[in-house]
């Protein structure tokens, strides 16, 4: 099977913005903040230092994506319920079919993508990533989640991501990480490492090149260091919501469950 990822070349990267730029203009991102204060992006960039590592003083960037885990938690949190979806492999033919709630790890790429038809807007999934990597967005009124979905509807024809194409520097590198004579597949046989901590270990399938200091600064840095807090009490209250759901507006939905996790949040 293969696992499609991303490397991230340190050694390249300029910190130009303009992958996120294009993503942006790609994807129609909207500029701002969620319901819940996250930062409305599908990947971003972010300048780390100069400050001091075990290897020396380091200066780089975070550039940050869904890491399309491959244990993501955001799929085991997602409370919409599950229906029967029958995925392809494009290289095989293969089929397999698989019971999947409204966002799903593909069995054939190692993607990790979100049914916005069926996504009932709860968070619970934004909510659940470490990463911070997914937000909510309104979609003619109705409250959606949206991240990063590495292009797989510009990959399926031929085209590379949008920041890939973009990339100045050629700083990114997509591809299949289970190729081994893929170029992806040559960095990991360089060294680059998983952003990671000793306390979180999901599998994250972007994956970072450069040098012993910049990784250090970027991994004490980044790397996060718990596991993000679900608010279950707003994946129940979903749940018992569900049939009431679809008659709500994008803003009702997100203050109705707002106020019921705040008002339970105060009476625990």
């Amino acid at each position: 099977m293969s696992q499609y990822g991303m490397v991230i070349d340190l050694n390249k990267c300029v910190g130009c913005h303009a992958c996120s730029v294009a993503c942006r203009a790609e994807w129609d991102v909207p500029v701002g903040v969620d319901s819940a204060k996250r930062k409305q992006r599908r990947n971003w960039v972010e300048r780390l230092g100069p400050d001091t590592t075990p290897h020396g003083l380091a200066s780089t960037y975070y550039v940050g994506l869904c890491n399309h885990c491959d244990s993501p938690v955001c799929v085991e949190s997602c409370p919409a319920d599950k229906v029967d979806v029958t995925f392809s492999d494009p290289k095989t033919g293969q089929k397999k079919t698989l019971s999947v709630a409204a966002t799903w790890k593909d069995p054939f790429n190692g993607t990790v993508q979100i049914d916005k038809e069926r996504c009932l807007g709860c968070g619970a999934c934004a909510d659940s990533c470490p990463y911070t990597a997914r937000y909510l967005f309104e979609e003619n009124g109705t409250p959606k989640a949206d991240k990063c979905t590495l292009c797989v509807e510009r990959t399926a024809i031929g085209l590379e991501p949008a920041c890939v194409q973009t990339c100045l520097a050629r700083a990114r590198v997509y591809g299949d990480l289970n190729d081994k004579k893929s170029e992806i597949a040559r960095y990991v046989g360089k060294g680059s490492i998983r952003l990671e901590s000793t306390k979180i270990k999901i599998g994250p399938n972007v994956r970072y090149y450069g040098k012993k200091k910049d990784i250090s600064l970027l991994t004490q840095s980044s790397a996060p260091e718990k596991m993000a807090e679900v608010n279950y009490r707003r994946i129940f209250m979903t749940r018992i919501l569900r049939p009431s759901i679809k008659q709500l507006s994008g803003s009702s939905l997100i203050g109705l469950l707002g106020a019921i996790a705040t008002k339970n949040d105060d009476n625990a």
